[in-house]
């Protein structure tokens, strides 16, 4: 578990930051109770997620790809953000987190009151329908019977996220980037930095002369080769002791 030393450590190395960005990954959404859907006994286990999870059966076999929907949706409608997701929003508005560039798709970030979010593979926060376009929460639609169809015009609906056979958008992948050019500190929150394209960032924090810190319970991939030092712990245990360092590294700093 993380010491004093590396928590005074991380916390002096945000406040000496000009520009901090966070890369989230699942090991966030799992302190939430949402269970990780690559890892064992995951939905993917269950689910091939590249024929139940493919745009193209969402559009001609929708009442296919909804039954792993289904049960991914109320997974995530009864998670709430945890710990670390708050102290993720309360650096933001100290001033001390620039954005999150995430991979999840549970929308927690914006639950607990970050603004400042690239989601690579977008949230399951909303539906749009696939033919009209109306959008309404995730939360206001019936899965009872599936597929749920839109309000509007009866046409399929799809959730605001990536799915096999669709792009990430262009957009977050050029904010992405950007942000990991120009930050001189990355924060990398559980995840094992090995699905791209968000396993590039570090990498490229660290070749634009970033320091990159990795909070997680174990060594990656990215430990002692990519990662400058590693605060091993619970993502929402260690950010809310380093947030706490931070207002008292403050504290004493203005006194």
């Amino acid at each position: 578990m993380a010491t004093e030393a590396e928590i005074t450590r991380l916390a002096s190395d945000i406040l000496n930051s000009k520009k901090t960005v966070a890369l989230s990954g699942a090991g966030m959404s799992v302190e939430s109770g949402i269970a990780s859907f690559r890892g064992k006994g995951g939905l993917w286990e269950k689910y091939d997620p590249e024929e139940y999870g493919h745009i193209t059966t969402l559009r001609y076999s929708p009442e296919k790809a909804w039954m792993m929907l289904r049960e991914m949706h109320r997974e995530i409608n009864k998670a709430k953000p945890n710990n670390g997701h708050t102290a993720l929003a309360e650096m933001e508005n100290m001033g001390l987190l620039s954005s999150i560039i995430t991979q999840n798709v549970d929308g927690l970030h914006h639950v607990a009151g970050n603004r400042q979010i690239i989601e690579f593979h977008g949230n399951l926060l909303s539906v749009v329908c696939m033919d009209c376009g109306h959008r309404i929460p995730s939360r206001e639609i019936s899965l009872d019977k599936i597929p749920p169809k839109c309000e509007q015009c009866q046409g399929p609906v799809k959730p605001d996220a990536v799915f096999f056979g669709e792009a990430i958008p262009v957009d977050a992948l050029t904010k992405a980037d950007h942000e990991s050019k120009t930050c001189d500190l990355m924060l990398v929150i559980g995840t094992s930095a090995v699905v791209y394209p968000a396993a590039t960032m570090p990498e490229i924090a660290k070749g634009a002369g970033a320091k990159v810190v990795e909070i997680n319970p174990s060594e990656t991939a990215l430990t002692g080769v990519v990662s400058d030092y590693i605060v091993r712990g619970p993502s929402g245990e260690v950010l809310t002791a380093v947030v706490n360092k931070v207002k008292e590294l403050k504290l004493k700093k203005q006194g």
